[in-house]
């Protein structure tokens, strides 16, 4: 009756060692590091970037524990802070010798002390939060209408050149809310409008209707697309958190975290920056797009080699391959004409490209320069305090018009799609503000993890001697499968690679306190069982069975909250509600399931149980007084 299986014995201690490797990881601390990064978009970094910093390392007889590079960063690992803000200095000096122009972040950091062996099995600590590590947290609000007006502002006077160019008359045209207004002497000439728009303008809905005030005039009245606004507004949020990235790499910040938070909110979080009036400056910061004209000259291309000096009235930019280019000082266009940016393959010969759209005044004068300079190269260059960086210098190959430009060339899928993030990153799609500012000190975070520590633990200390005492054998068994129920979900978190926060740690103290609270009604119900004179193994495997259904029923009820907090919550809230629902499923399998195992292990085998040692049992008798029914 009170036996499992073995086949479920063997469940439970695979998923106990599962647990428990995946938990590990937690316990063995943080090392001082030094990380290294890109601090410019273009700038790429591979492996021999370690055999970099080795070498920047011995030349300041510096040694590191371990240096590693994980595609996106090289990491080294010191016994010492004294050893790493030493390493971090010198590795700094070896990739920026121009303070000026730092192409790549050195930044201070922590890594897991992870052992290899658990390093292979992909086992890491949890990652801890801004409010238990310290630093600083904005909350951006993405001002939407603001991208959607630009793009119609510009849509405006794009459809005023498409007319021009096609010799098609209108009575003016002008922005009326969020639509453009067109209007038109006769129905002749509104087909030619419409049949115009519907082929250029794609985005574009049309309608047409009378004008207000007259019956000779015709409108035509052109909104953008659901479907088009949709597409808008995610480009200028994804644009935005690209460029937040390319600002914030000037912070140094180790592992900064940019993310969406809804349909129009960018959380920022820096660890380890103090500085907020220097972190609102970064992430209000412009940078601008220029195009300029390659200097094809004798001196120039002199200069390009390294051969003579720069000519008069030209400038010597590097491209992402560290190649100089000698461009004219004479800006042709800037990214205020840049409406668009997007990677897609060349027609004809099916390799990755970059495809641009410029406003009406940008297609103008890219039809003109294009004209005039085939053969020669046009340089796409974006400045950042003052700092010029070639993007790209393709050769002219004939007159461009119609606002849509193509760079094409031996660039992988990923480089197209790097190069148009990079392209529409120049400065803000859409005007953001600052709604949440938070900062956390470093003493204050670790103040924060040992009160945290502290709760989970007194907590669970104080459940376990209540149990103990009061359910006796029983009691410790729900005190065991507390302590499998806290070590599971502290493996599932760590497994998920999530952020313990603040809130996640009290979270994680309340669902301590709910965990026991299914052991307490299988408890009971075993003593009811035994007050109504059920035998023993009967007691046991009835109370088992029927508080199943109450258990079941209540940790859905929580779940479903938590899954409201999950989904319509943001920031701490969230946070908040990741540990309690991974702690309510994790509570149901310790509580109930590894529980009844260690019943079943203790006293399934004995064939003629008398007693169970589940505190005293108190039975009425006729007389309406209570008496000792069971006690062991």
């Amino acid at each position: 009756m009170n036996r499992y299986p073995l086949w479920k014995y063997v469940t439970l201690v695979v998923a106990l060692l599962i647990a428990t490797l995946y938990t590990l990881p937690n316990f063995f601390g943080e090392a001082p590091a030094v990380q290294v990064s890109a601090g410019k978009a273009t700038v790429k970094l591979d492996v021999g970037m370690v055999t970099r910093v080795q070498e920047a390392l011995a030349t300041h007889n510096l040694q590191a524990q371990a240096i590693q590079f994980d595609g996106n960063s090289v990491k080294a690992r010191f016994d010492s802070t004294d050893v790493q803000i030493k390493a971090r200095d010198a590795i700094d000096q070896a990739l920026n010798p121009d303070p000026a122009n730092r192409t790549h972040v050195v930044a201070l950091n922590l890594l897991p002390r992870t052992p290899a062996w658990l390093q292979a099995l992909h086992a890491s600590p949890m990652y801890l939060g801004l409010d238990l590590r310290g630093g600083v947290h904005f909350m951006l609000q993405v001002d939407m209408p603001g991208a959607l007006d630009k793009r119609l502002d510009s849509l405006t006077s794009d459809v005023r050149t498409a007319l021009r160019d096609k010799n098609i008359r209108h009575g003016g045209i002008r922005r009326d809310g969020n639509a453009v207004e067109l209007r038109l002497r006769d129905a002749e000439t509104q087909r030619a409008a419409q049949n115009l728009l519907a082929d250029q303008f794609p985005d574009l809905q049309l309608a047409e209707a009378d004008a207000a005030g007259t019956g000779t005039e015709l409108t035509l009245r052109a909104t953008l697309k659901p479907e088009a606004a949709r597409r808008i507004q995610e480009q200028a949020l994804k644009q935005n958190i690209t460029t937040l990235h390319n600002r914030i790499n000037e912070l140094g910040v180790a592992e900064p975290v940019i993310q969406q938070q809804g349909l129009d909110r960018i959380v920022v979080q820096l660890p380890g920056v103090q500085d907020t009036a220097k972190a609102k400056d970064i992430l209000g910061r412009t940078a601008t797009l220029e195009l300029r004209m390659v200097d094809e000259s004798p001196d120039g291309r002199a200069a390009e080699t390294g051969a003579g000096p720069v000519p008069f009235g030209s400038e010597r930019h590097l491209d992402r391959d560290g190649r100089a280019v000698i461009t004219r000082r004479d800006v042709i266009l800037t990214g205020e004409n840049l409406t668009d940016a997007q990677a897609g393959f060349d027609g004809q010969t099916q390799e990755a490209a970059v495809h641009l759209t410029l406003d009406a005044k940008g297609a103008r004068v890219f039809r003109d320069i294009t004209r005039d300079n085939i053969g020669k190269r046009m340089a796409i260059l974006l400045f950042e305090k003052g700092q010029g960086e070639v993007v790209t210098a393709p050769v002219i190959r004939g007159e461009i018009g119609g606002g849509r430009v193509q760079i094409s060339g031996s660039m992988s899928t990923v480089e197209a799609n790097d190069t148009a993030l990079l392209l529409r990153a120049g400065s803000l799609a859409a005007p953001m503000e600052i709604i949440e500012e938070r900062t956390i000190g470093p003493s204050l975070g670790a103040d924060n993890i040992a009160k945290g520590f502290n709760s989970v633990m007194w907590g669970f200390a104080v459940i376990v001697l209540f149990m103990c005492v009061y359910y006796m054998l029983f009691g410790l068994f729900s005190s065991l499968a507390l302590s499998v129920n806290l070590l599971m979900l502290v493996a599932v978190l760590s497994m998920l690679q999530a952020t313990l926060t603040l809130p996640g740690i009290a979270a994680m103290a309340l669902t301590l306190g709910m965990a026991i609270d299914a052991n307490v009604l299988i408890n009971e119900r075993v003593r009811d069982e035994l007050r109504n004179g059920s035998a023993p193994q009967t007691a046991i495997h009835a109370g088992y069975e029927h508080a199943w259904h109450t258990i079941l029923d209540s940790n859905i009820t929580t779940l479903i909250a938590g899954v409201a907090l999950l989904a319509f919550g943001s920031g701490p809230v969230r946070g908040f509600a990741v540990v309690h629902c991974i702690g309510i499923l994790t509570s149901m399998f310790s509580a109930v399931f590894f529980s009844r195992g260690l019943v079943n292990l203790w006293y399934g085998r004995q064939k003629k149980l008398k007693s169970v040692s589940i505190g005293t049992v108190w039975k009425p008798t006729a007389s309406g007084n209570t008496s000792v029914a069971q006690a062991d």
